[in-house]
């Protein structure tokens, strides 16, 4: 994961990454809305809340059966090949407080935005990067996940 980070550096997309310092706020995929419980959606606890209730959460425009934008349904898209359909989706556009409070949480100013097992991973240009060098399946393992590529690789070897 440490070479998305750099790559990001050397692009200007990860002047806001500071390590991988965010944690990740949950809802079930395909659910609208924003952090439940005390406070504000948008509050630091609120979003440390929802950034570990589940190992796999993203922050989005839209929802994973209908992402309202091109990055955040790119993410979906990678998720899905991954084979990974656990995972809590937030849609941000439903709450103000959540869009905002999630960016102060991670000091990134983009949606979408990746939390694995409550570690702020960074948005769709880092998660893809992390697709194409092999990593996102190192970091799903870690996660108790296998990758669905894994098994396309096998089939592909037999034939």
């Amino acid at each position: 994961m440490r070479a998305a980070v750099r790559v990001a550096w050397r692009i200007g997309t990860g002047a806001a990454l500071r390590g991988r310092a965010g944690r990740p706020l949950s809802q079930a995929a395909g659910d609208g809305g924003g952090a439940e419980g005390g406070g504000s959606s948008g509050s630091r606890e609120a979003v440390e809340r929802l950034v570990r209730e589940h190992p796999v959460v993203v922050f989005m425009k839209g929802s994973p059966a209908q992402p309202l934008c091109g990055f955040s349904n790119a993410v979906v898209q990678i998720l899905r090949l991954h084979g990974v359909e656990d995972y809590r989706a937030h849609d941000v556009l439903q709450d103000p407080d959540l869009r905002q409070g999630i960016k102060n949480y991670s000091n990134w100013p983009t949606i979408p935005q990746v939390y694995l097992n409550g570690e702020f991973v960074g948005g769709c240009d880092i998660l893809l990067q992390m697709h194409q060098n092999g990593d996102l399946v190192e970091e799903l393992k870690k996660l108790g996940i296998r990758s669905a590529l894994l098994d396309a690789e096998k089939d592909q070897e037999k034939k």
